[in-house]
C-alpha cells in the first residue's frame, strides 16, 4: 500500500528535530514532531551530500522524502532525501528563554551551590521506580557502600503532571532529612526530558536545603535542572558514584587515621613519660630524704678528706720529727755520757759547769753512762792544767 501510494513517494514534512543521532555508518536517525504527533525519520549516508548543516535537538526543519515500512520492526518511517533548516523549535525556544531568565535571577550562580558531603548515611532518589536509572543507582550505591540507605521517591518523570510529582518528591525527601539527593532519569528525547526543564522543578531544586545531584539523560543531554543543581552528573550511574564514597576508601582513611592517632599517642605518651621522669628527678632532688642522703655523703666525703688530711699531716710531722730526732741525737746527754762524758749537778739539780760554782764540803752528783756517783768536794782546780793545787 505504501509503495503504490503516489503521494507517499514524494512528501515534505515540517517539524521539530528530536532524539537526533549520527550513526558511525554515516546514517542519521531522528524524530520529527509537532504539537499533534511524531514520526521516525532516517537519512542514509548516500543522501547526506545535500545536507548543509549539522542537525541538533530543537531545530525546526522541512524534510523531503518518502514513507515506507521498516519490515523488521513492523513500523513506517520517513526516509529523507533532503532536509532544509526552517528555524528553532518551540520547545528549544522555551528552553533557551527559561535558561536566560533563571541565569539572570542568579539561580545558576556558583555561590549558591552546596558542597556534596563525602560521608553519608541516607541517599534520596527522585526518579521512576521502573527503568535502568533506579536499578543502576541502587546497584552502584550498594556496591560502593552497602551501609548507605537508599530512599526512593517513585516520581513520574515524563508526560503530563511529571513536574509536580518531581517537586513533591524533592520536598518529601528533604523533609525526611536525607544527606544528599539524586534527581533524574534515563535518556530520551527533549520532550521526554521536558519535565526537568520546568520552572517549578528548577525552583524546587534551588530551594532544597539538601545538596542535589542532577542526573538527567545521557552525557550529551542538558536540562535546566542541571544548571540549578548543586552538582551535575553525566548519567545516573555517575551520580551514584559521586554521592556514595567507596567503602574501601573510607576503610583506608580510617586505617590511616588510626595509624596517625597511634603515632601521635605514642609520641604524646613518650613526652609525658619524659616529663614525669624529669619531675621525679626534681622531686628526688628537693625531697628531705635525698637532701639527708646528700648531706650524709657530704659528711662522709668530708670525713674521708679530713682523715686523709690528718694522715698526710701526721706523716709530714712524723717525718719532721725524725729529722729533729736525728738532729737532737747528736746533742743527747745520754749519747754524750755513752761517749765518755759525765754530767755534774748539785743538790738543787743545778748543772755544775765551773769550779767557781762549788765549794769545799759541797755534795755533788756525777751522772755517768751507767749510773750516778755521789761525791763531796774536797778540793778543785781552776784552768786546763794537768797538775794543780786546790783551794779550800
Amino acid at each position: 500500500m505504501f509503495v503504490q501510494d503516489y503521494l507517499l513517494r514524494g512528501l515534505f514534512v515540517r517539524g521539530e528535530v528530536s532524539n537526533c543521532k549520527y550513526h558511525s555508518s554515516g546514517h542519521i536517525y531522528f524524530t520529527l514532531k509537532d504539537s499533534k504527533g511524531t514520526i521516525s525519520c532516517v537519512m542514509f549516508a548516500g543522501s547526506r551530500a545535500g545536507l548543509s548543516f549539522r542537525m541538533s535537538e530543537g531545530q525546526q526543519v522541512i524534510v523531503g522524502g518518502n514513507v515506507d515500512v521498516y519490515e523488521r520492526d513492523g513500523k513506517y518511517q520517513l526516509y529523507a532525501r533532503e532536509i532544509q533548516l526552517a528555524g528553532n523549535g518551540v520547545l528549544y525556544e522555551q528552553f533557551e528563554q527559561l535558561k536566560r531568565e533563571l541565569r539572570e535571577s542568579g539561580m545558576f550562580a556558583q555561590e549558591y551551590k552546596q558542597p556534596i558531603p563525602k560521608y553519608i548515611r541516607t541517599l534520596g532518589v527522585v526518579t521512576a521506580d521502573t527503568g535502568a536509572a533506579v536499578r543502576d543507582i541502587i546497584q552502584i550505591a550498594g556496591r560502593r557502600n552497602p551501609y548507605v540507605q537508599v530512599i526512593l521517591y517513585p516520581a513520574v518523570v515524563q508526560g503530563s503532571g511529571a513536574a509536580a510529582t518531581i517537586v513533591k518528591g524533592i520536598q518529601t525527601l528533604e523533609a525526611m532529612g536525607v544527606d544528599v539527593m539524586i534527581v533524574g532519569r534515563g535518556g530520551g528525547s527533549i520532550e521526554d526530558l521536558w519535565a526537568f526543564n520546568e520552572r517549578a522543578v528548577a525552583q524546587a531544586v534551588f530551594d532544597c536545603s539538601v545538596p542535589v545531584i542532577s542526573a538527567v539523560g545521557h552525557e550529551t543531554d542538558t536540562t535546566i535542572t542541571d544548571f540549578v543543581a548543586d552538582l551535575r552528573a553525566p548519567t545516573p550511574s555517575a551520580a551514584a558514584e559521586l554521592a556514595v564514597t567507596d567503602i574501601r576508601e573510607i576503610l583506608g582513611e580510617i586505617s590511616a587515621y588510626r595509624d596517625r592517632l597511634r603515632r601521635q599517642m605514642e609520641r604524646k605518651l613518650e613526652e609525658k613519660q619524659s616529663f614525669l621522669r624529669q619531675m621525679c628527678l626534681r622531686l628526688r632532688i628537693v625531697s628531705p630524704d635525698y637532701r639527708l642522703n646528700q648531706n650524709k655523703l657530704a659528711v662522709i666525703s668530708a670525713e674521708e678528706r679530713l682523715r686523709e688530711g690528718m694522715m698526710r699531716l701526721l706523716e709530714k710531722r712524723r717525718h719532721a720529727l725524725e729529722i729533729y730526732a736525728e738532729r737532737m741525737k747528736g746533742l743527747s746527754p745520754l749519747d754524750r755520757l755513752n761517749g765518755g762524758y759525765s754530767y755534774v749537778e748539785d743538790d738543787e739539780r743545778r748543772n755544775i759547769r765551773s769550779v767557781k760554782q762549788v765549794k769545799a764540803g759541797q755534795n755533788l752528783h756525777i751522772m755517768v753512762s751507767d749510773g750516778v756517783i755521789d761525791v763531796k768536794v774536797t778540793s778543785w782546780q781552776e784552768g786546763q792544767t794537768e797538775e794543780g793545787t786546790g783551794n779550800g
